[in-house]
């Protein structure tokens, strides 16, 4: 509880300081939009010319832009910013006044800023969701309900390792930045069903960098349409990635000289 009382005056820090450039937060918010639109005129377009996509219809796909829309405003409001702290902390020594709080750290470095504007991605993928689900006249059973948000948590949680473990190699690398961009690239293939590739691609997208666990098992899911094997995969990549970036983290910590040594 504790944490959670942390985490809702993070939030509420966060909206203070949007909402002091009102102006500059909408149009935030307008590209936020923008961006939104051209996810579905893309996916809308491809299936101009195709039935389907990896064995994928027009509104399944649109599911899956939905999810991807919406991780996309999470890690745009909560993890893109904190670990770009993360990395000025390191660089400029101020990761100091961090470690000393009586929090864990870790928790503190990567939940403490946000760009609440994002949050707008978050509702227009939920709502692209529950649109095409809708036109697809499908409404999910509890079993999917249940299935869809434990591969969404798991999503959650191996995007949140990802970035971690970006951010902690700032304590020994200067240009972490960089990785950060390249997951970025290979995060916009998640847009599309992972069976649209094939071959090493698709097993490198689904084990090596776990982009199909991102949105499209997520989606398969929700439209109860998802492998037995892939749940209990799907939670077991989950929480060893997470309890992975956690002791990376802490092994960091311990091995960091401080602006002070």
């Amino acid at each position: 509880m504790r944490y959670l009382r942390l985490l809702g005056i993070f939030m509420r820090a966060g909206i203070l300081v949007e909402l002091e450039y009102r102006a500059n937060f909408a149009v935030r918010v307008l590209l936020s939009l923008s961006w939104t639109a051209v996810t579905l005129i893309g996916t809308t377009v491809l299936f101009t010319q195709t039935g389907d996509i990896g064995g994928w219809t027009y509104y399944e796909a649109l599911v899956i832009a939905g999810l991807f829309t919406a991780m996309g405003g999470i890690i745009q409001a909560l993890l893109q910013p904190n670990v770009q702290k993360i990395i000025e902390m390191v660089r400029l020594g101020t990761l100091d006044f961090l470690l000393t709080k009586p929090v864990n750290s870790q928790f503190m470095a990567s939940l403490r800023h946000s760009q609440i504007y994002s949050v707008t991605d978050v509702l227009s993928g939920a709502a692209i969701v529950v649109f095409s689900l809708s036109r697809l006249g499908y409404a999910p059973d509890t079993g999917s309900l249940a299935a869809f948000i434990v591969m969404f948590v798991m999503a959650l949680l191996i995007v949140y390792s990802i970035w971690i473990a970006m951010a902690t190699l700032s304590f020994w690398f200067v240009q972490v930045g960089n990785l950060t961009e390249l997951f970025s690239a290979v995060y916009d293939t998640a847009r599309f069903p992972v069976s649209t590739f094939q071959g090493l691609l698709r097993v490198f997208l689904t084990l090596v960098a776990p982009i199909a666990f991102i949105t499209t098992f997520p989606a398969q899911a929700i439209l109860g349409k998802l492998d037995g094997g892939i749940l209990p995969l799907a939670v077991g990549m989950g929480v060893t990635t997470f309890v992975a970036s956690a002791w990376f983290w802490r092994y960091a910590v311990r091995t960091y000289s401080s602006a002070s040594s």
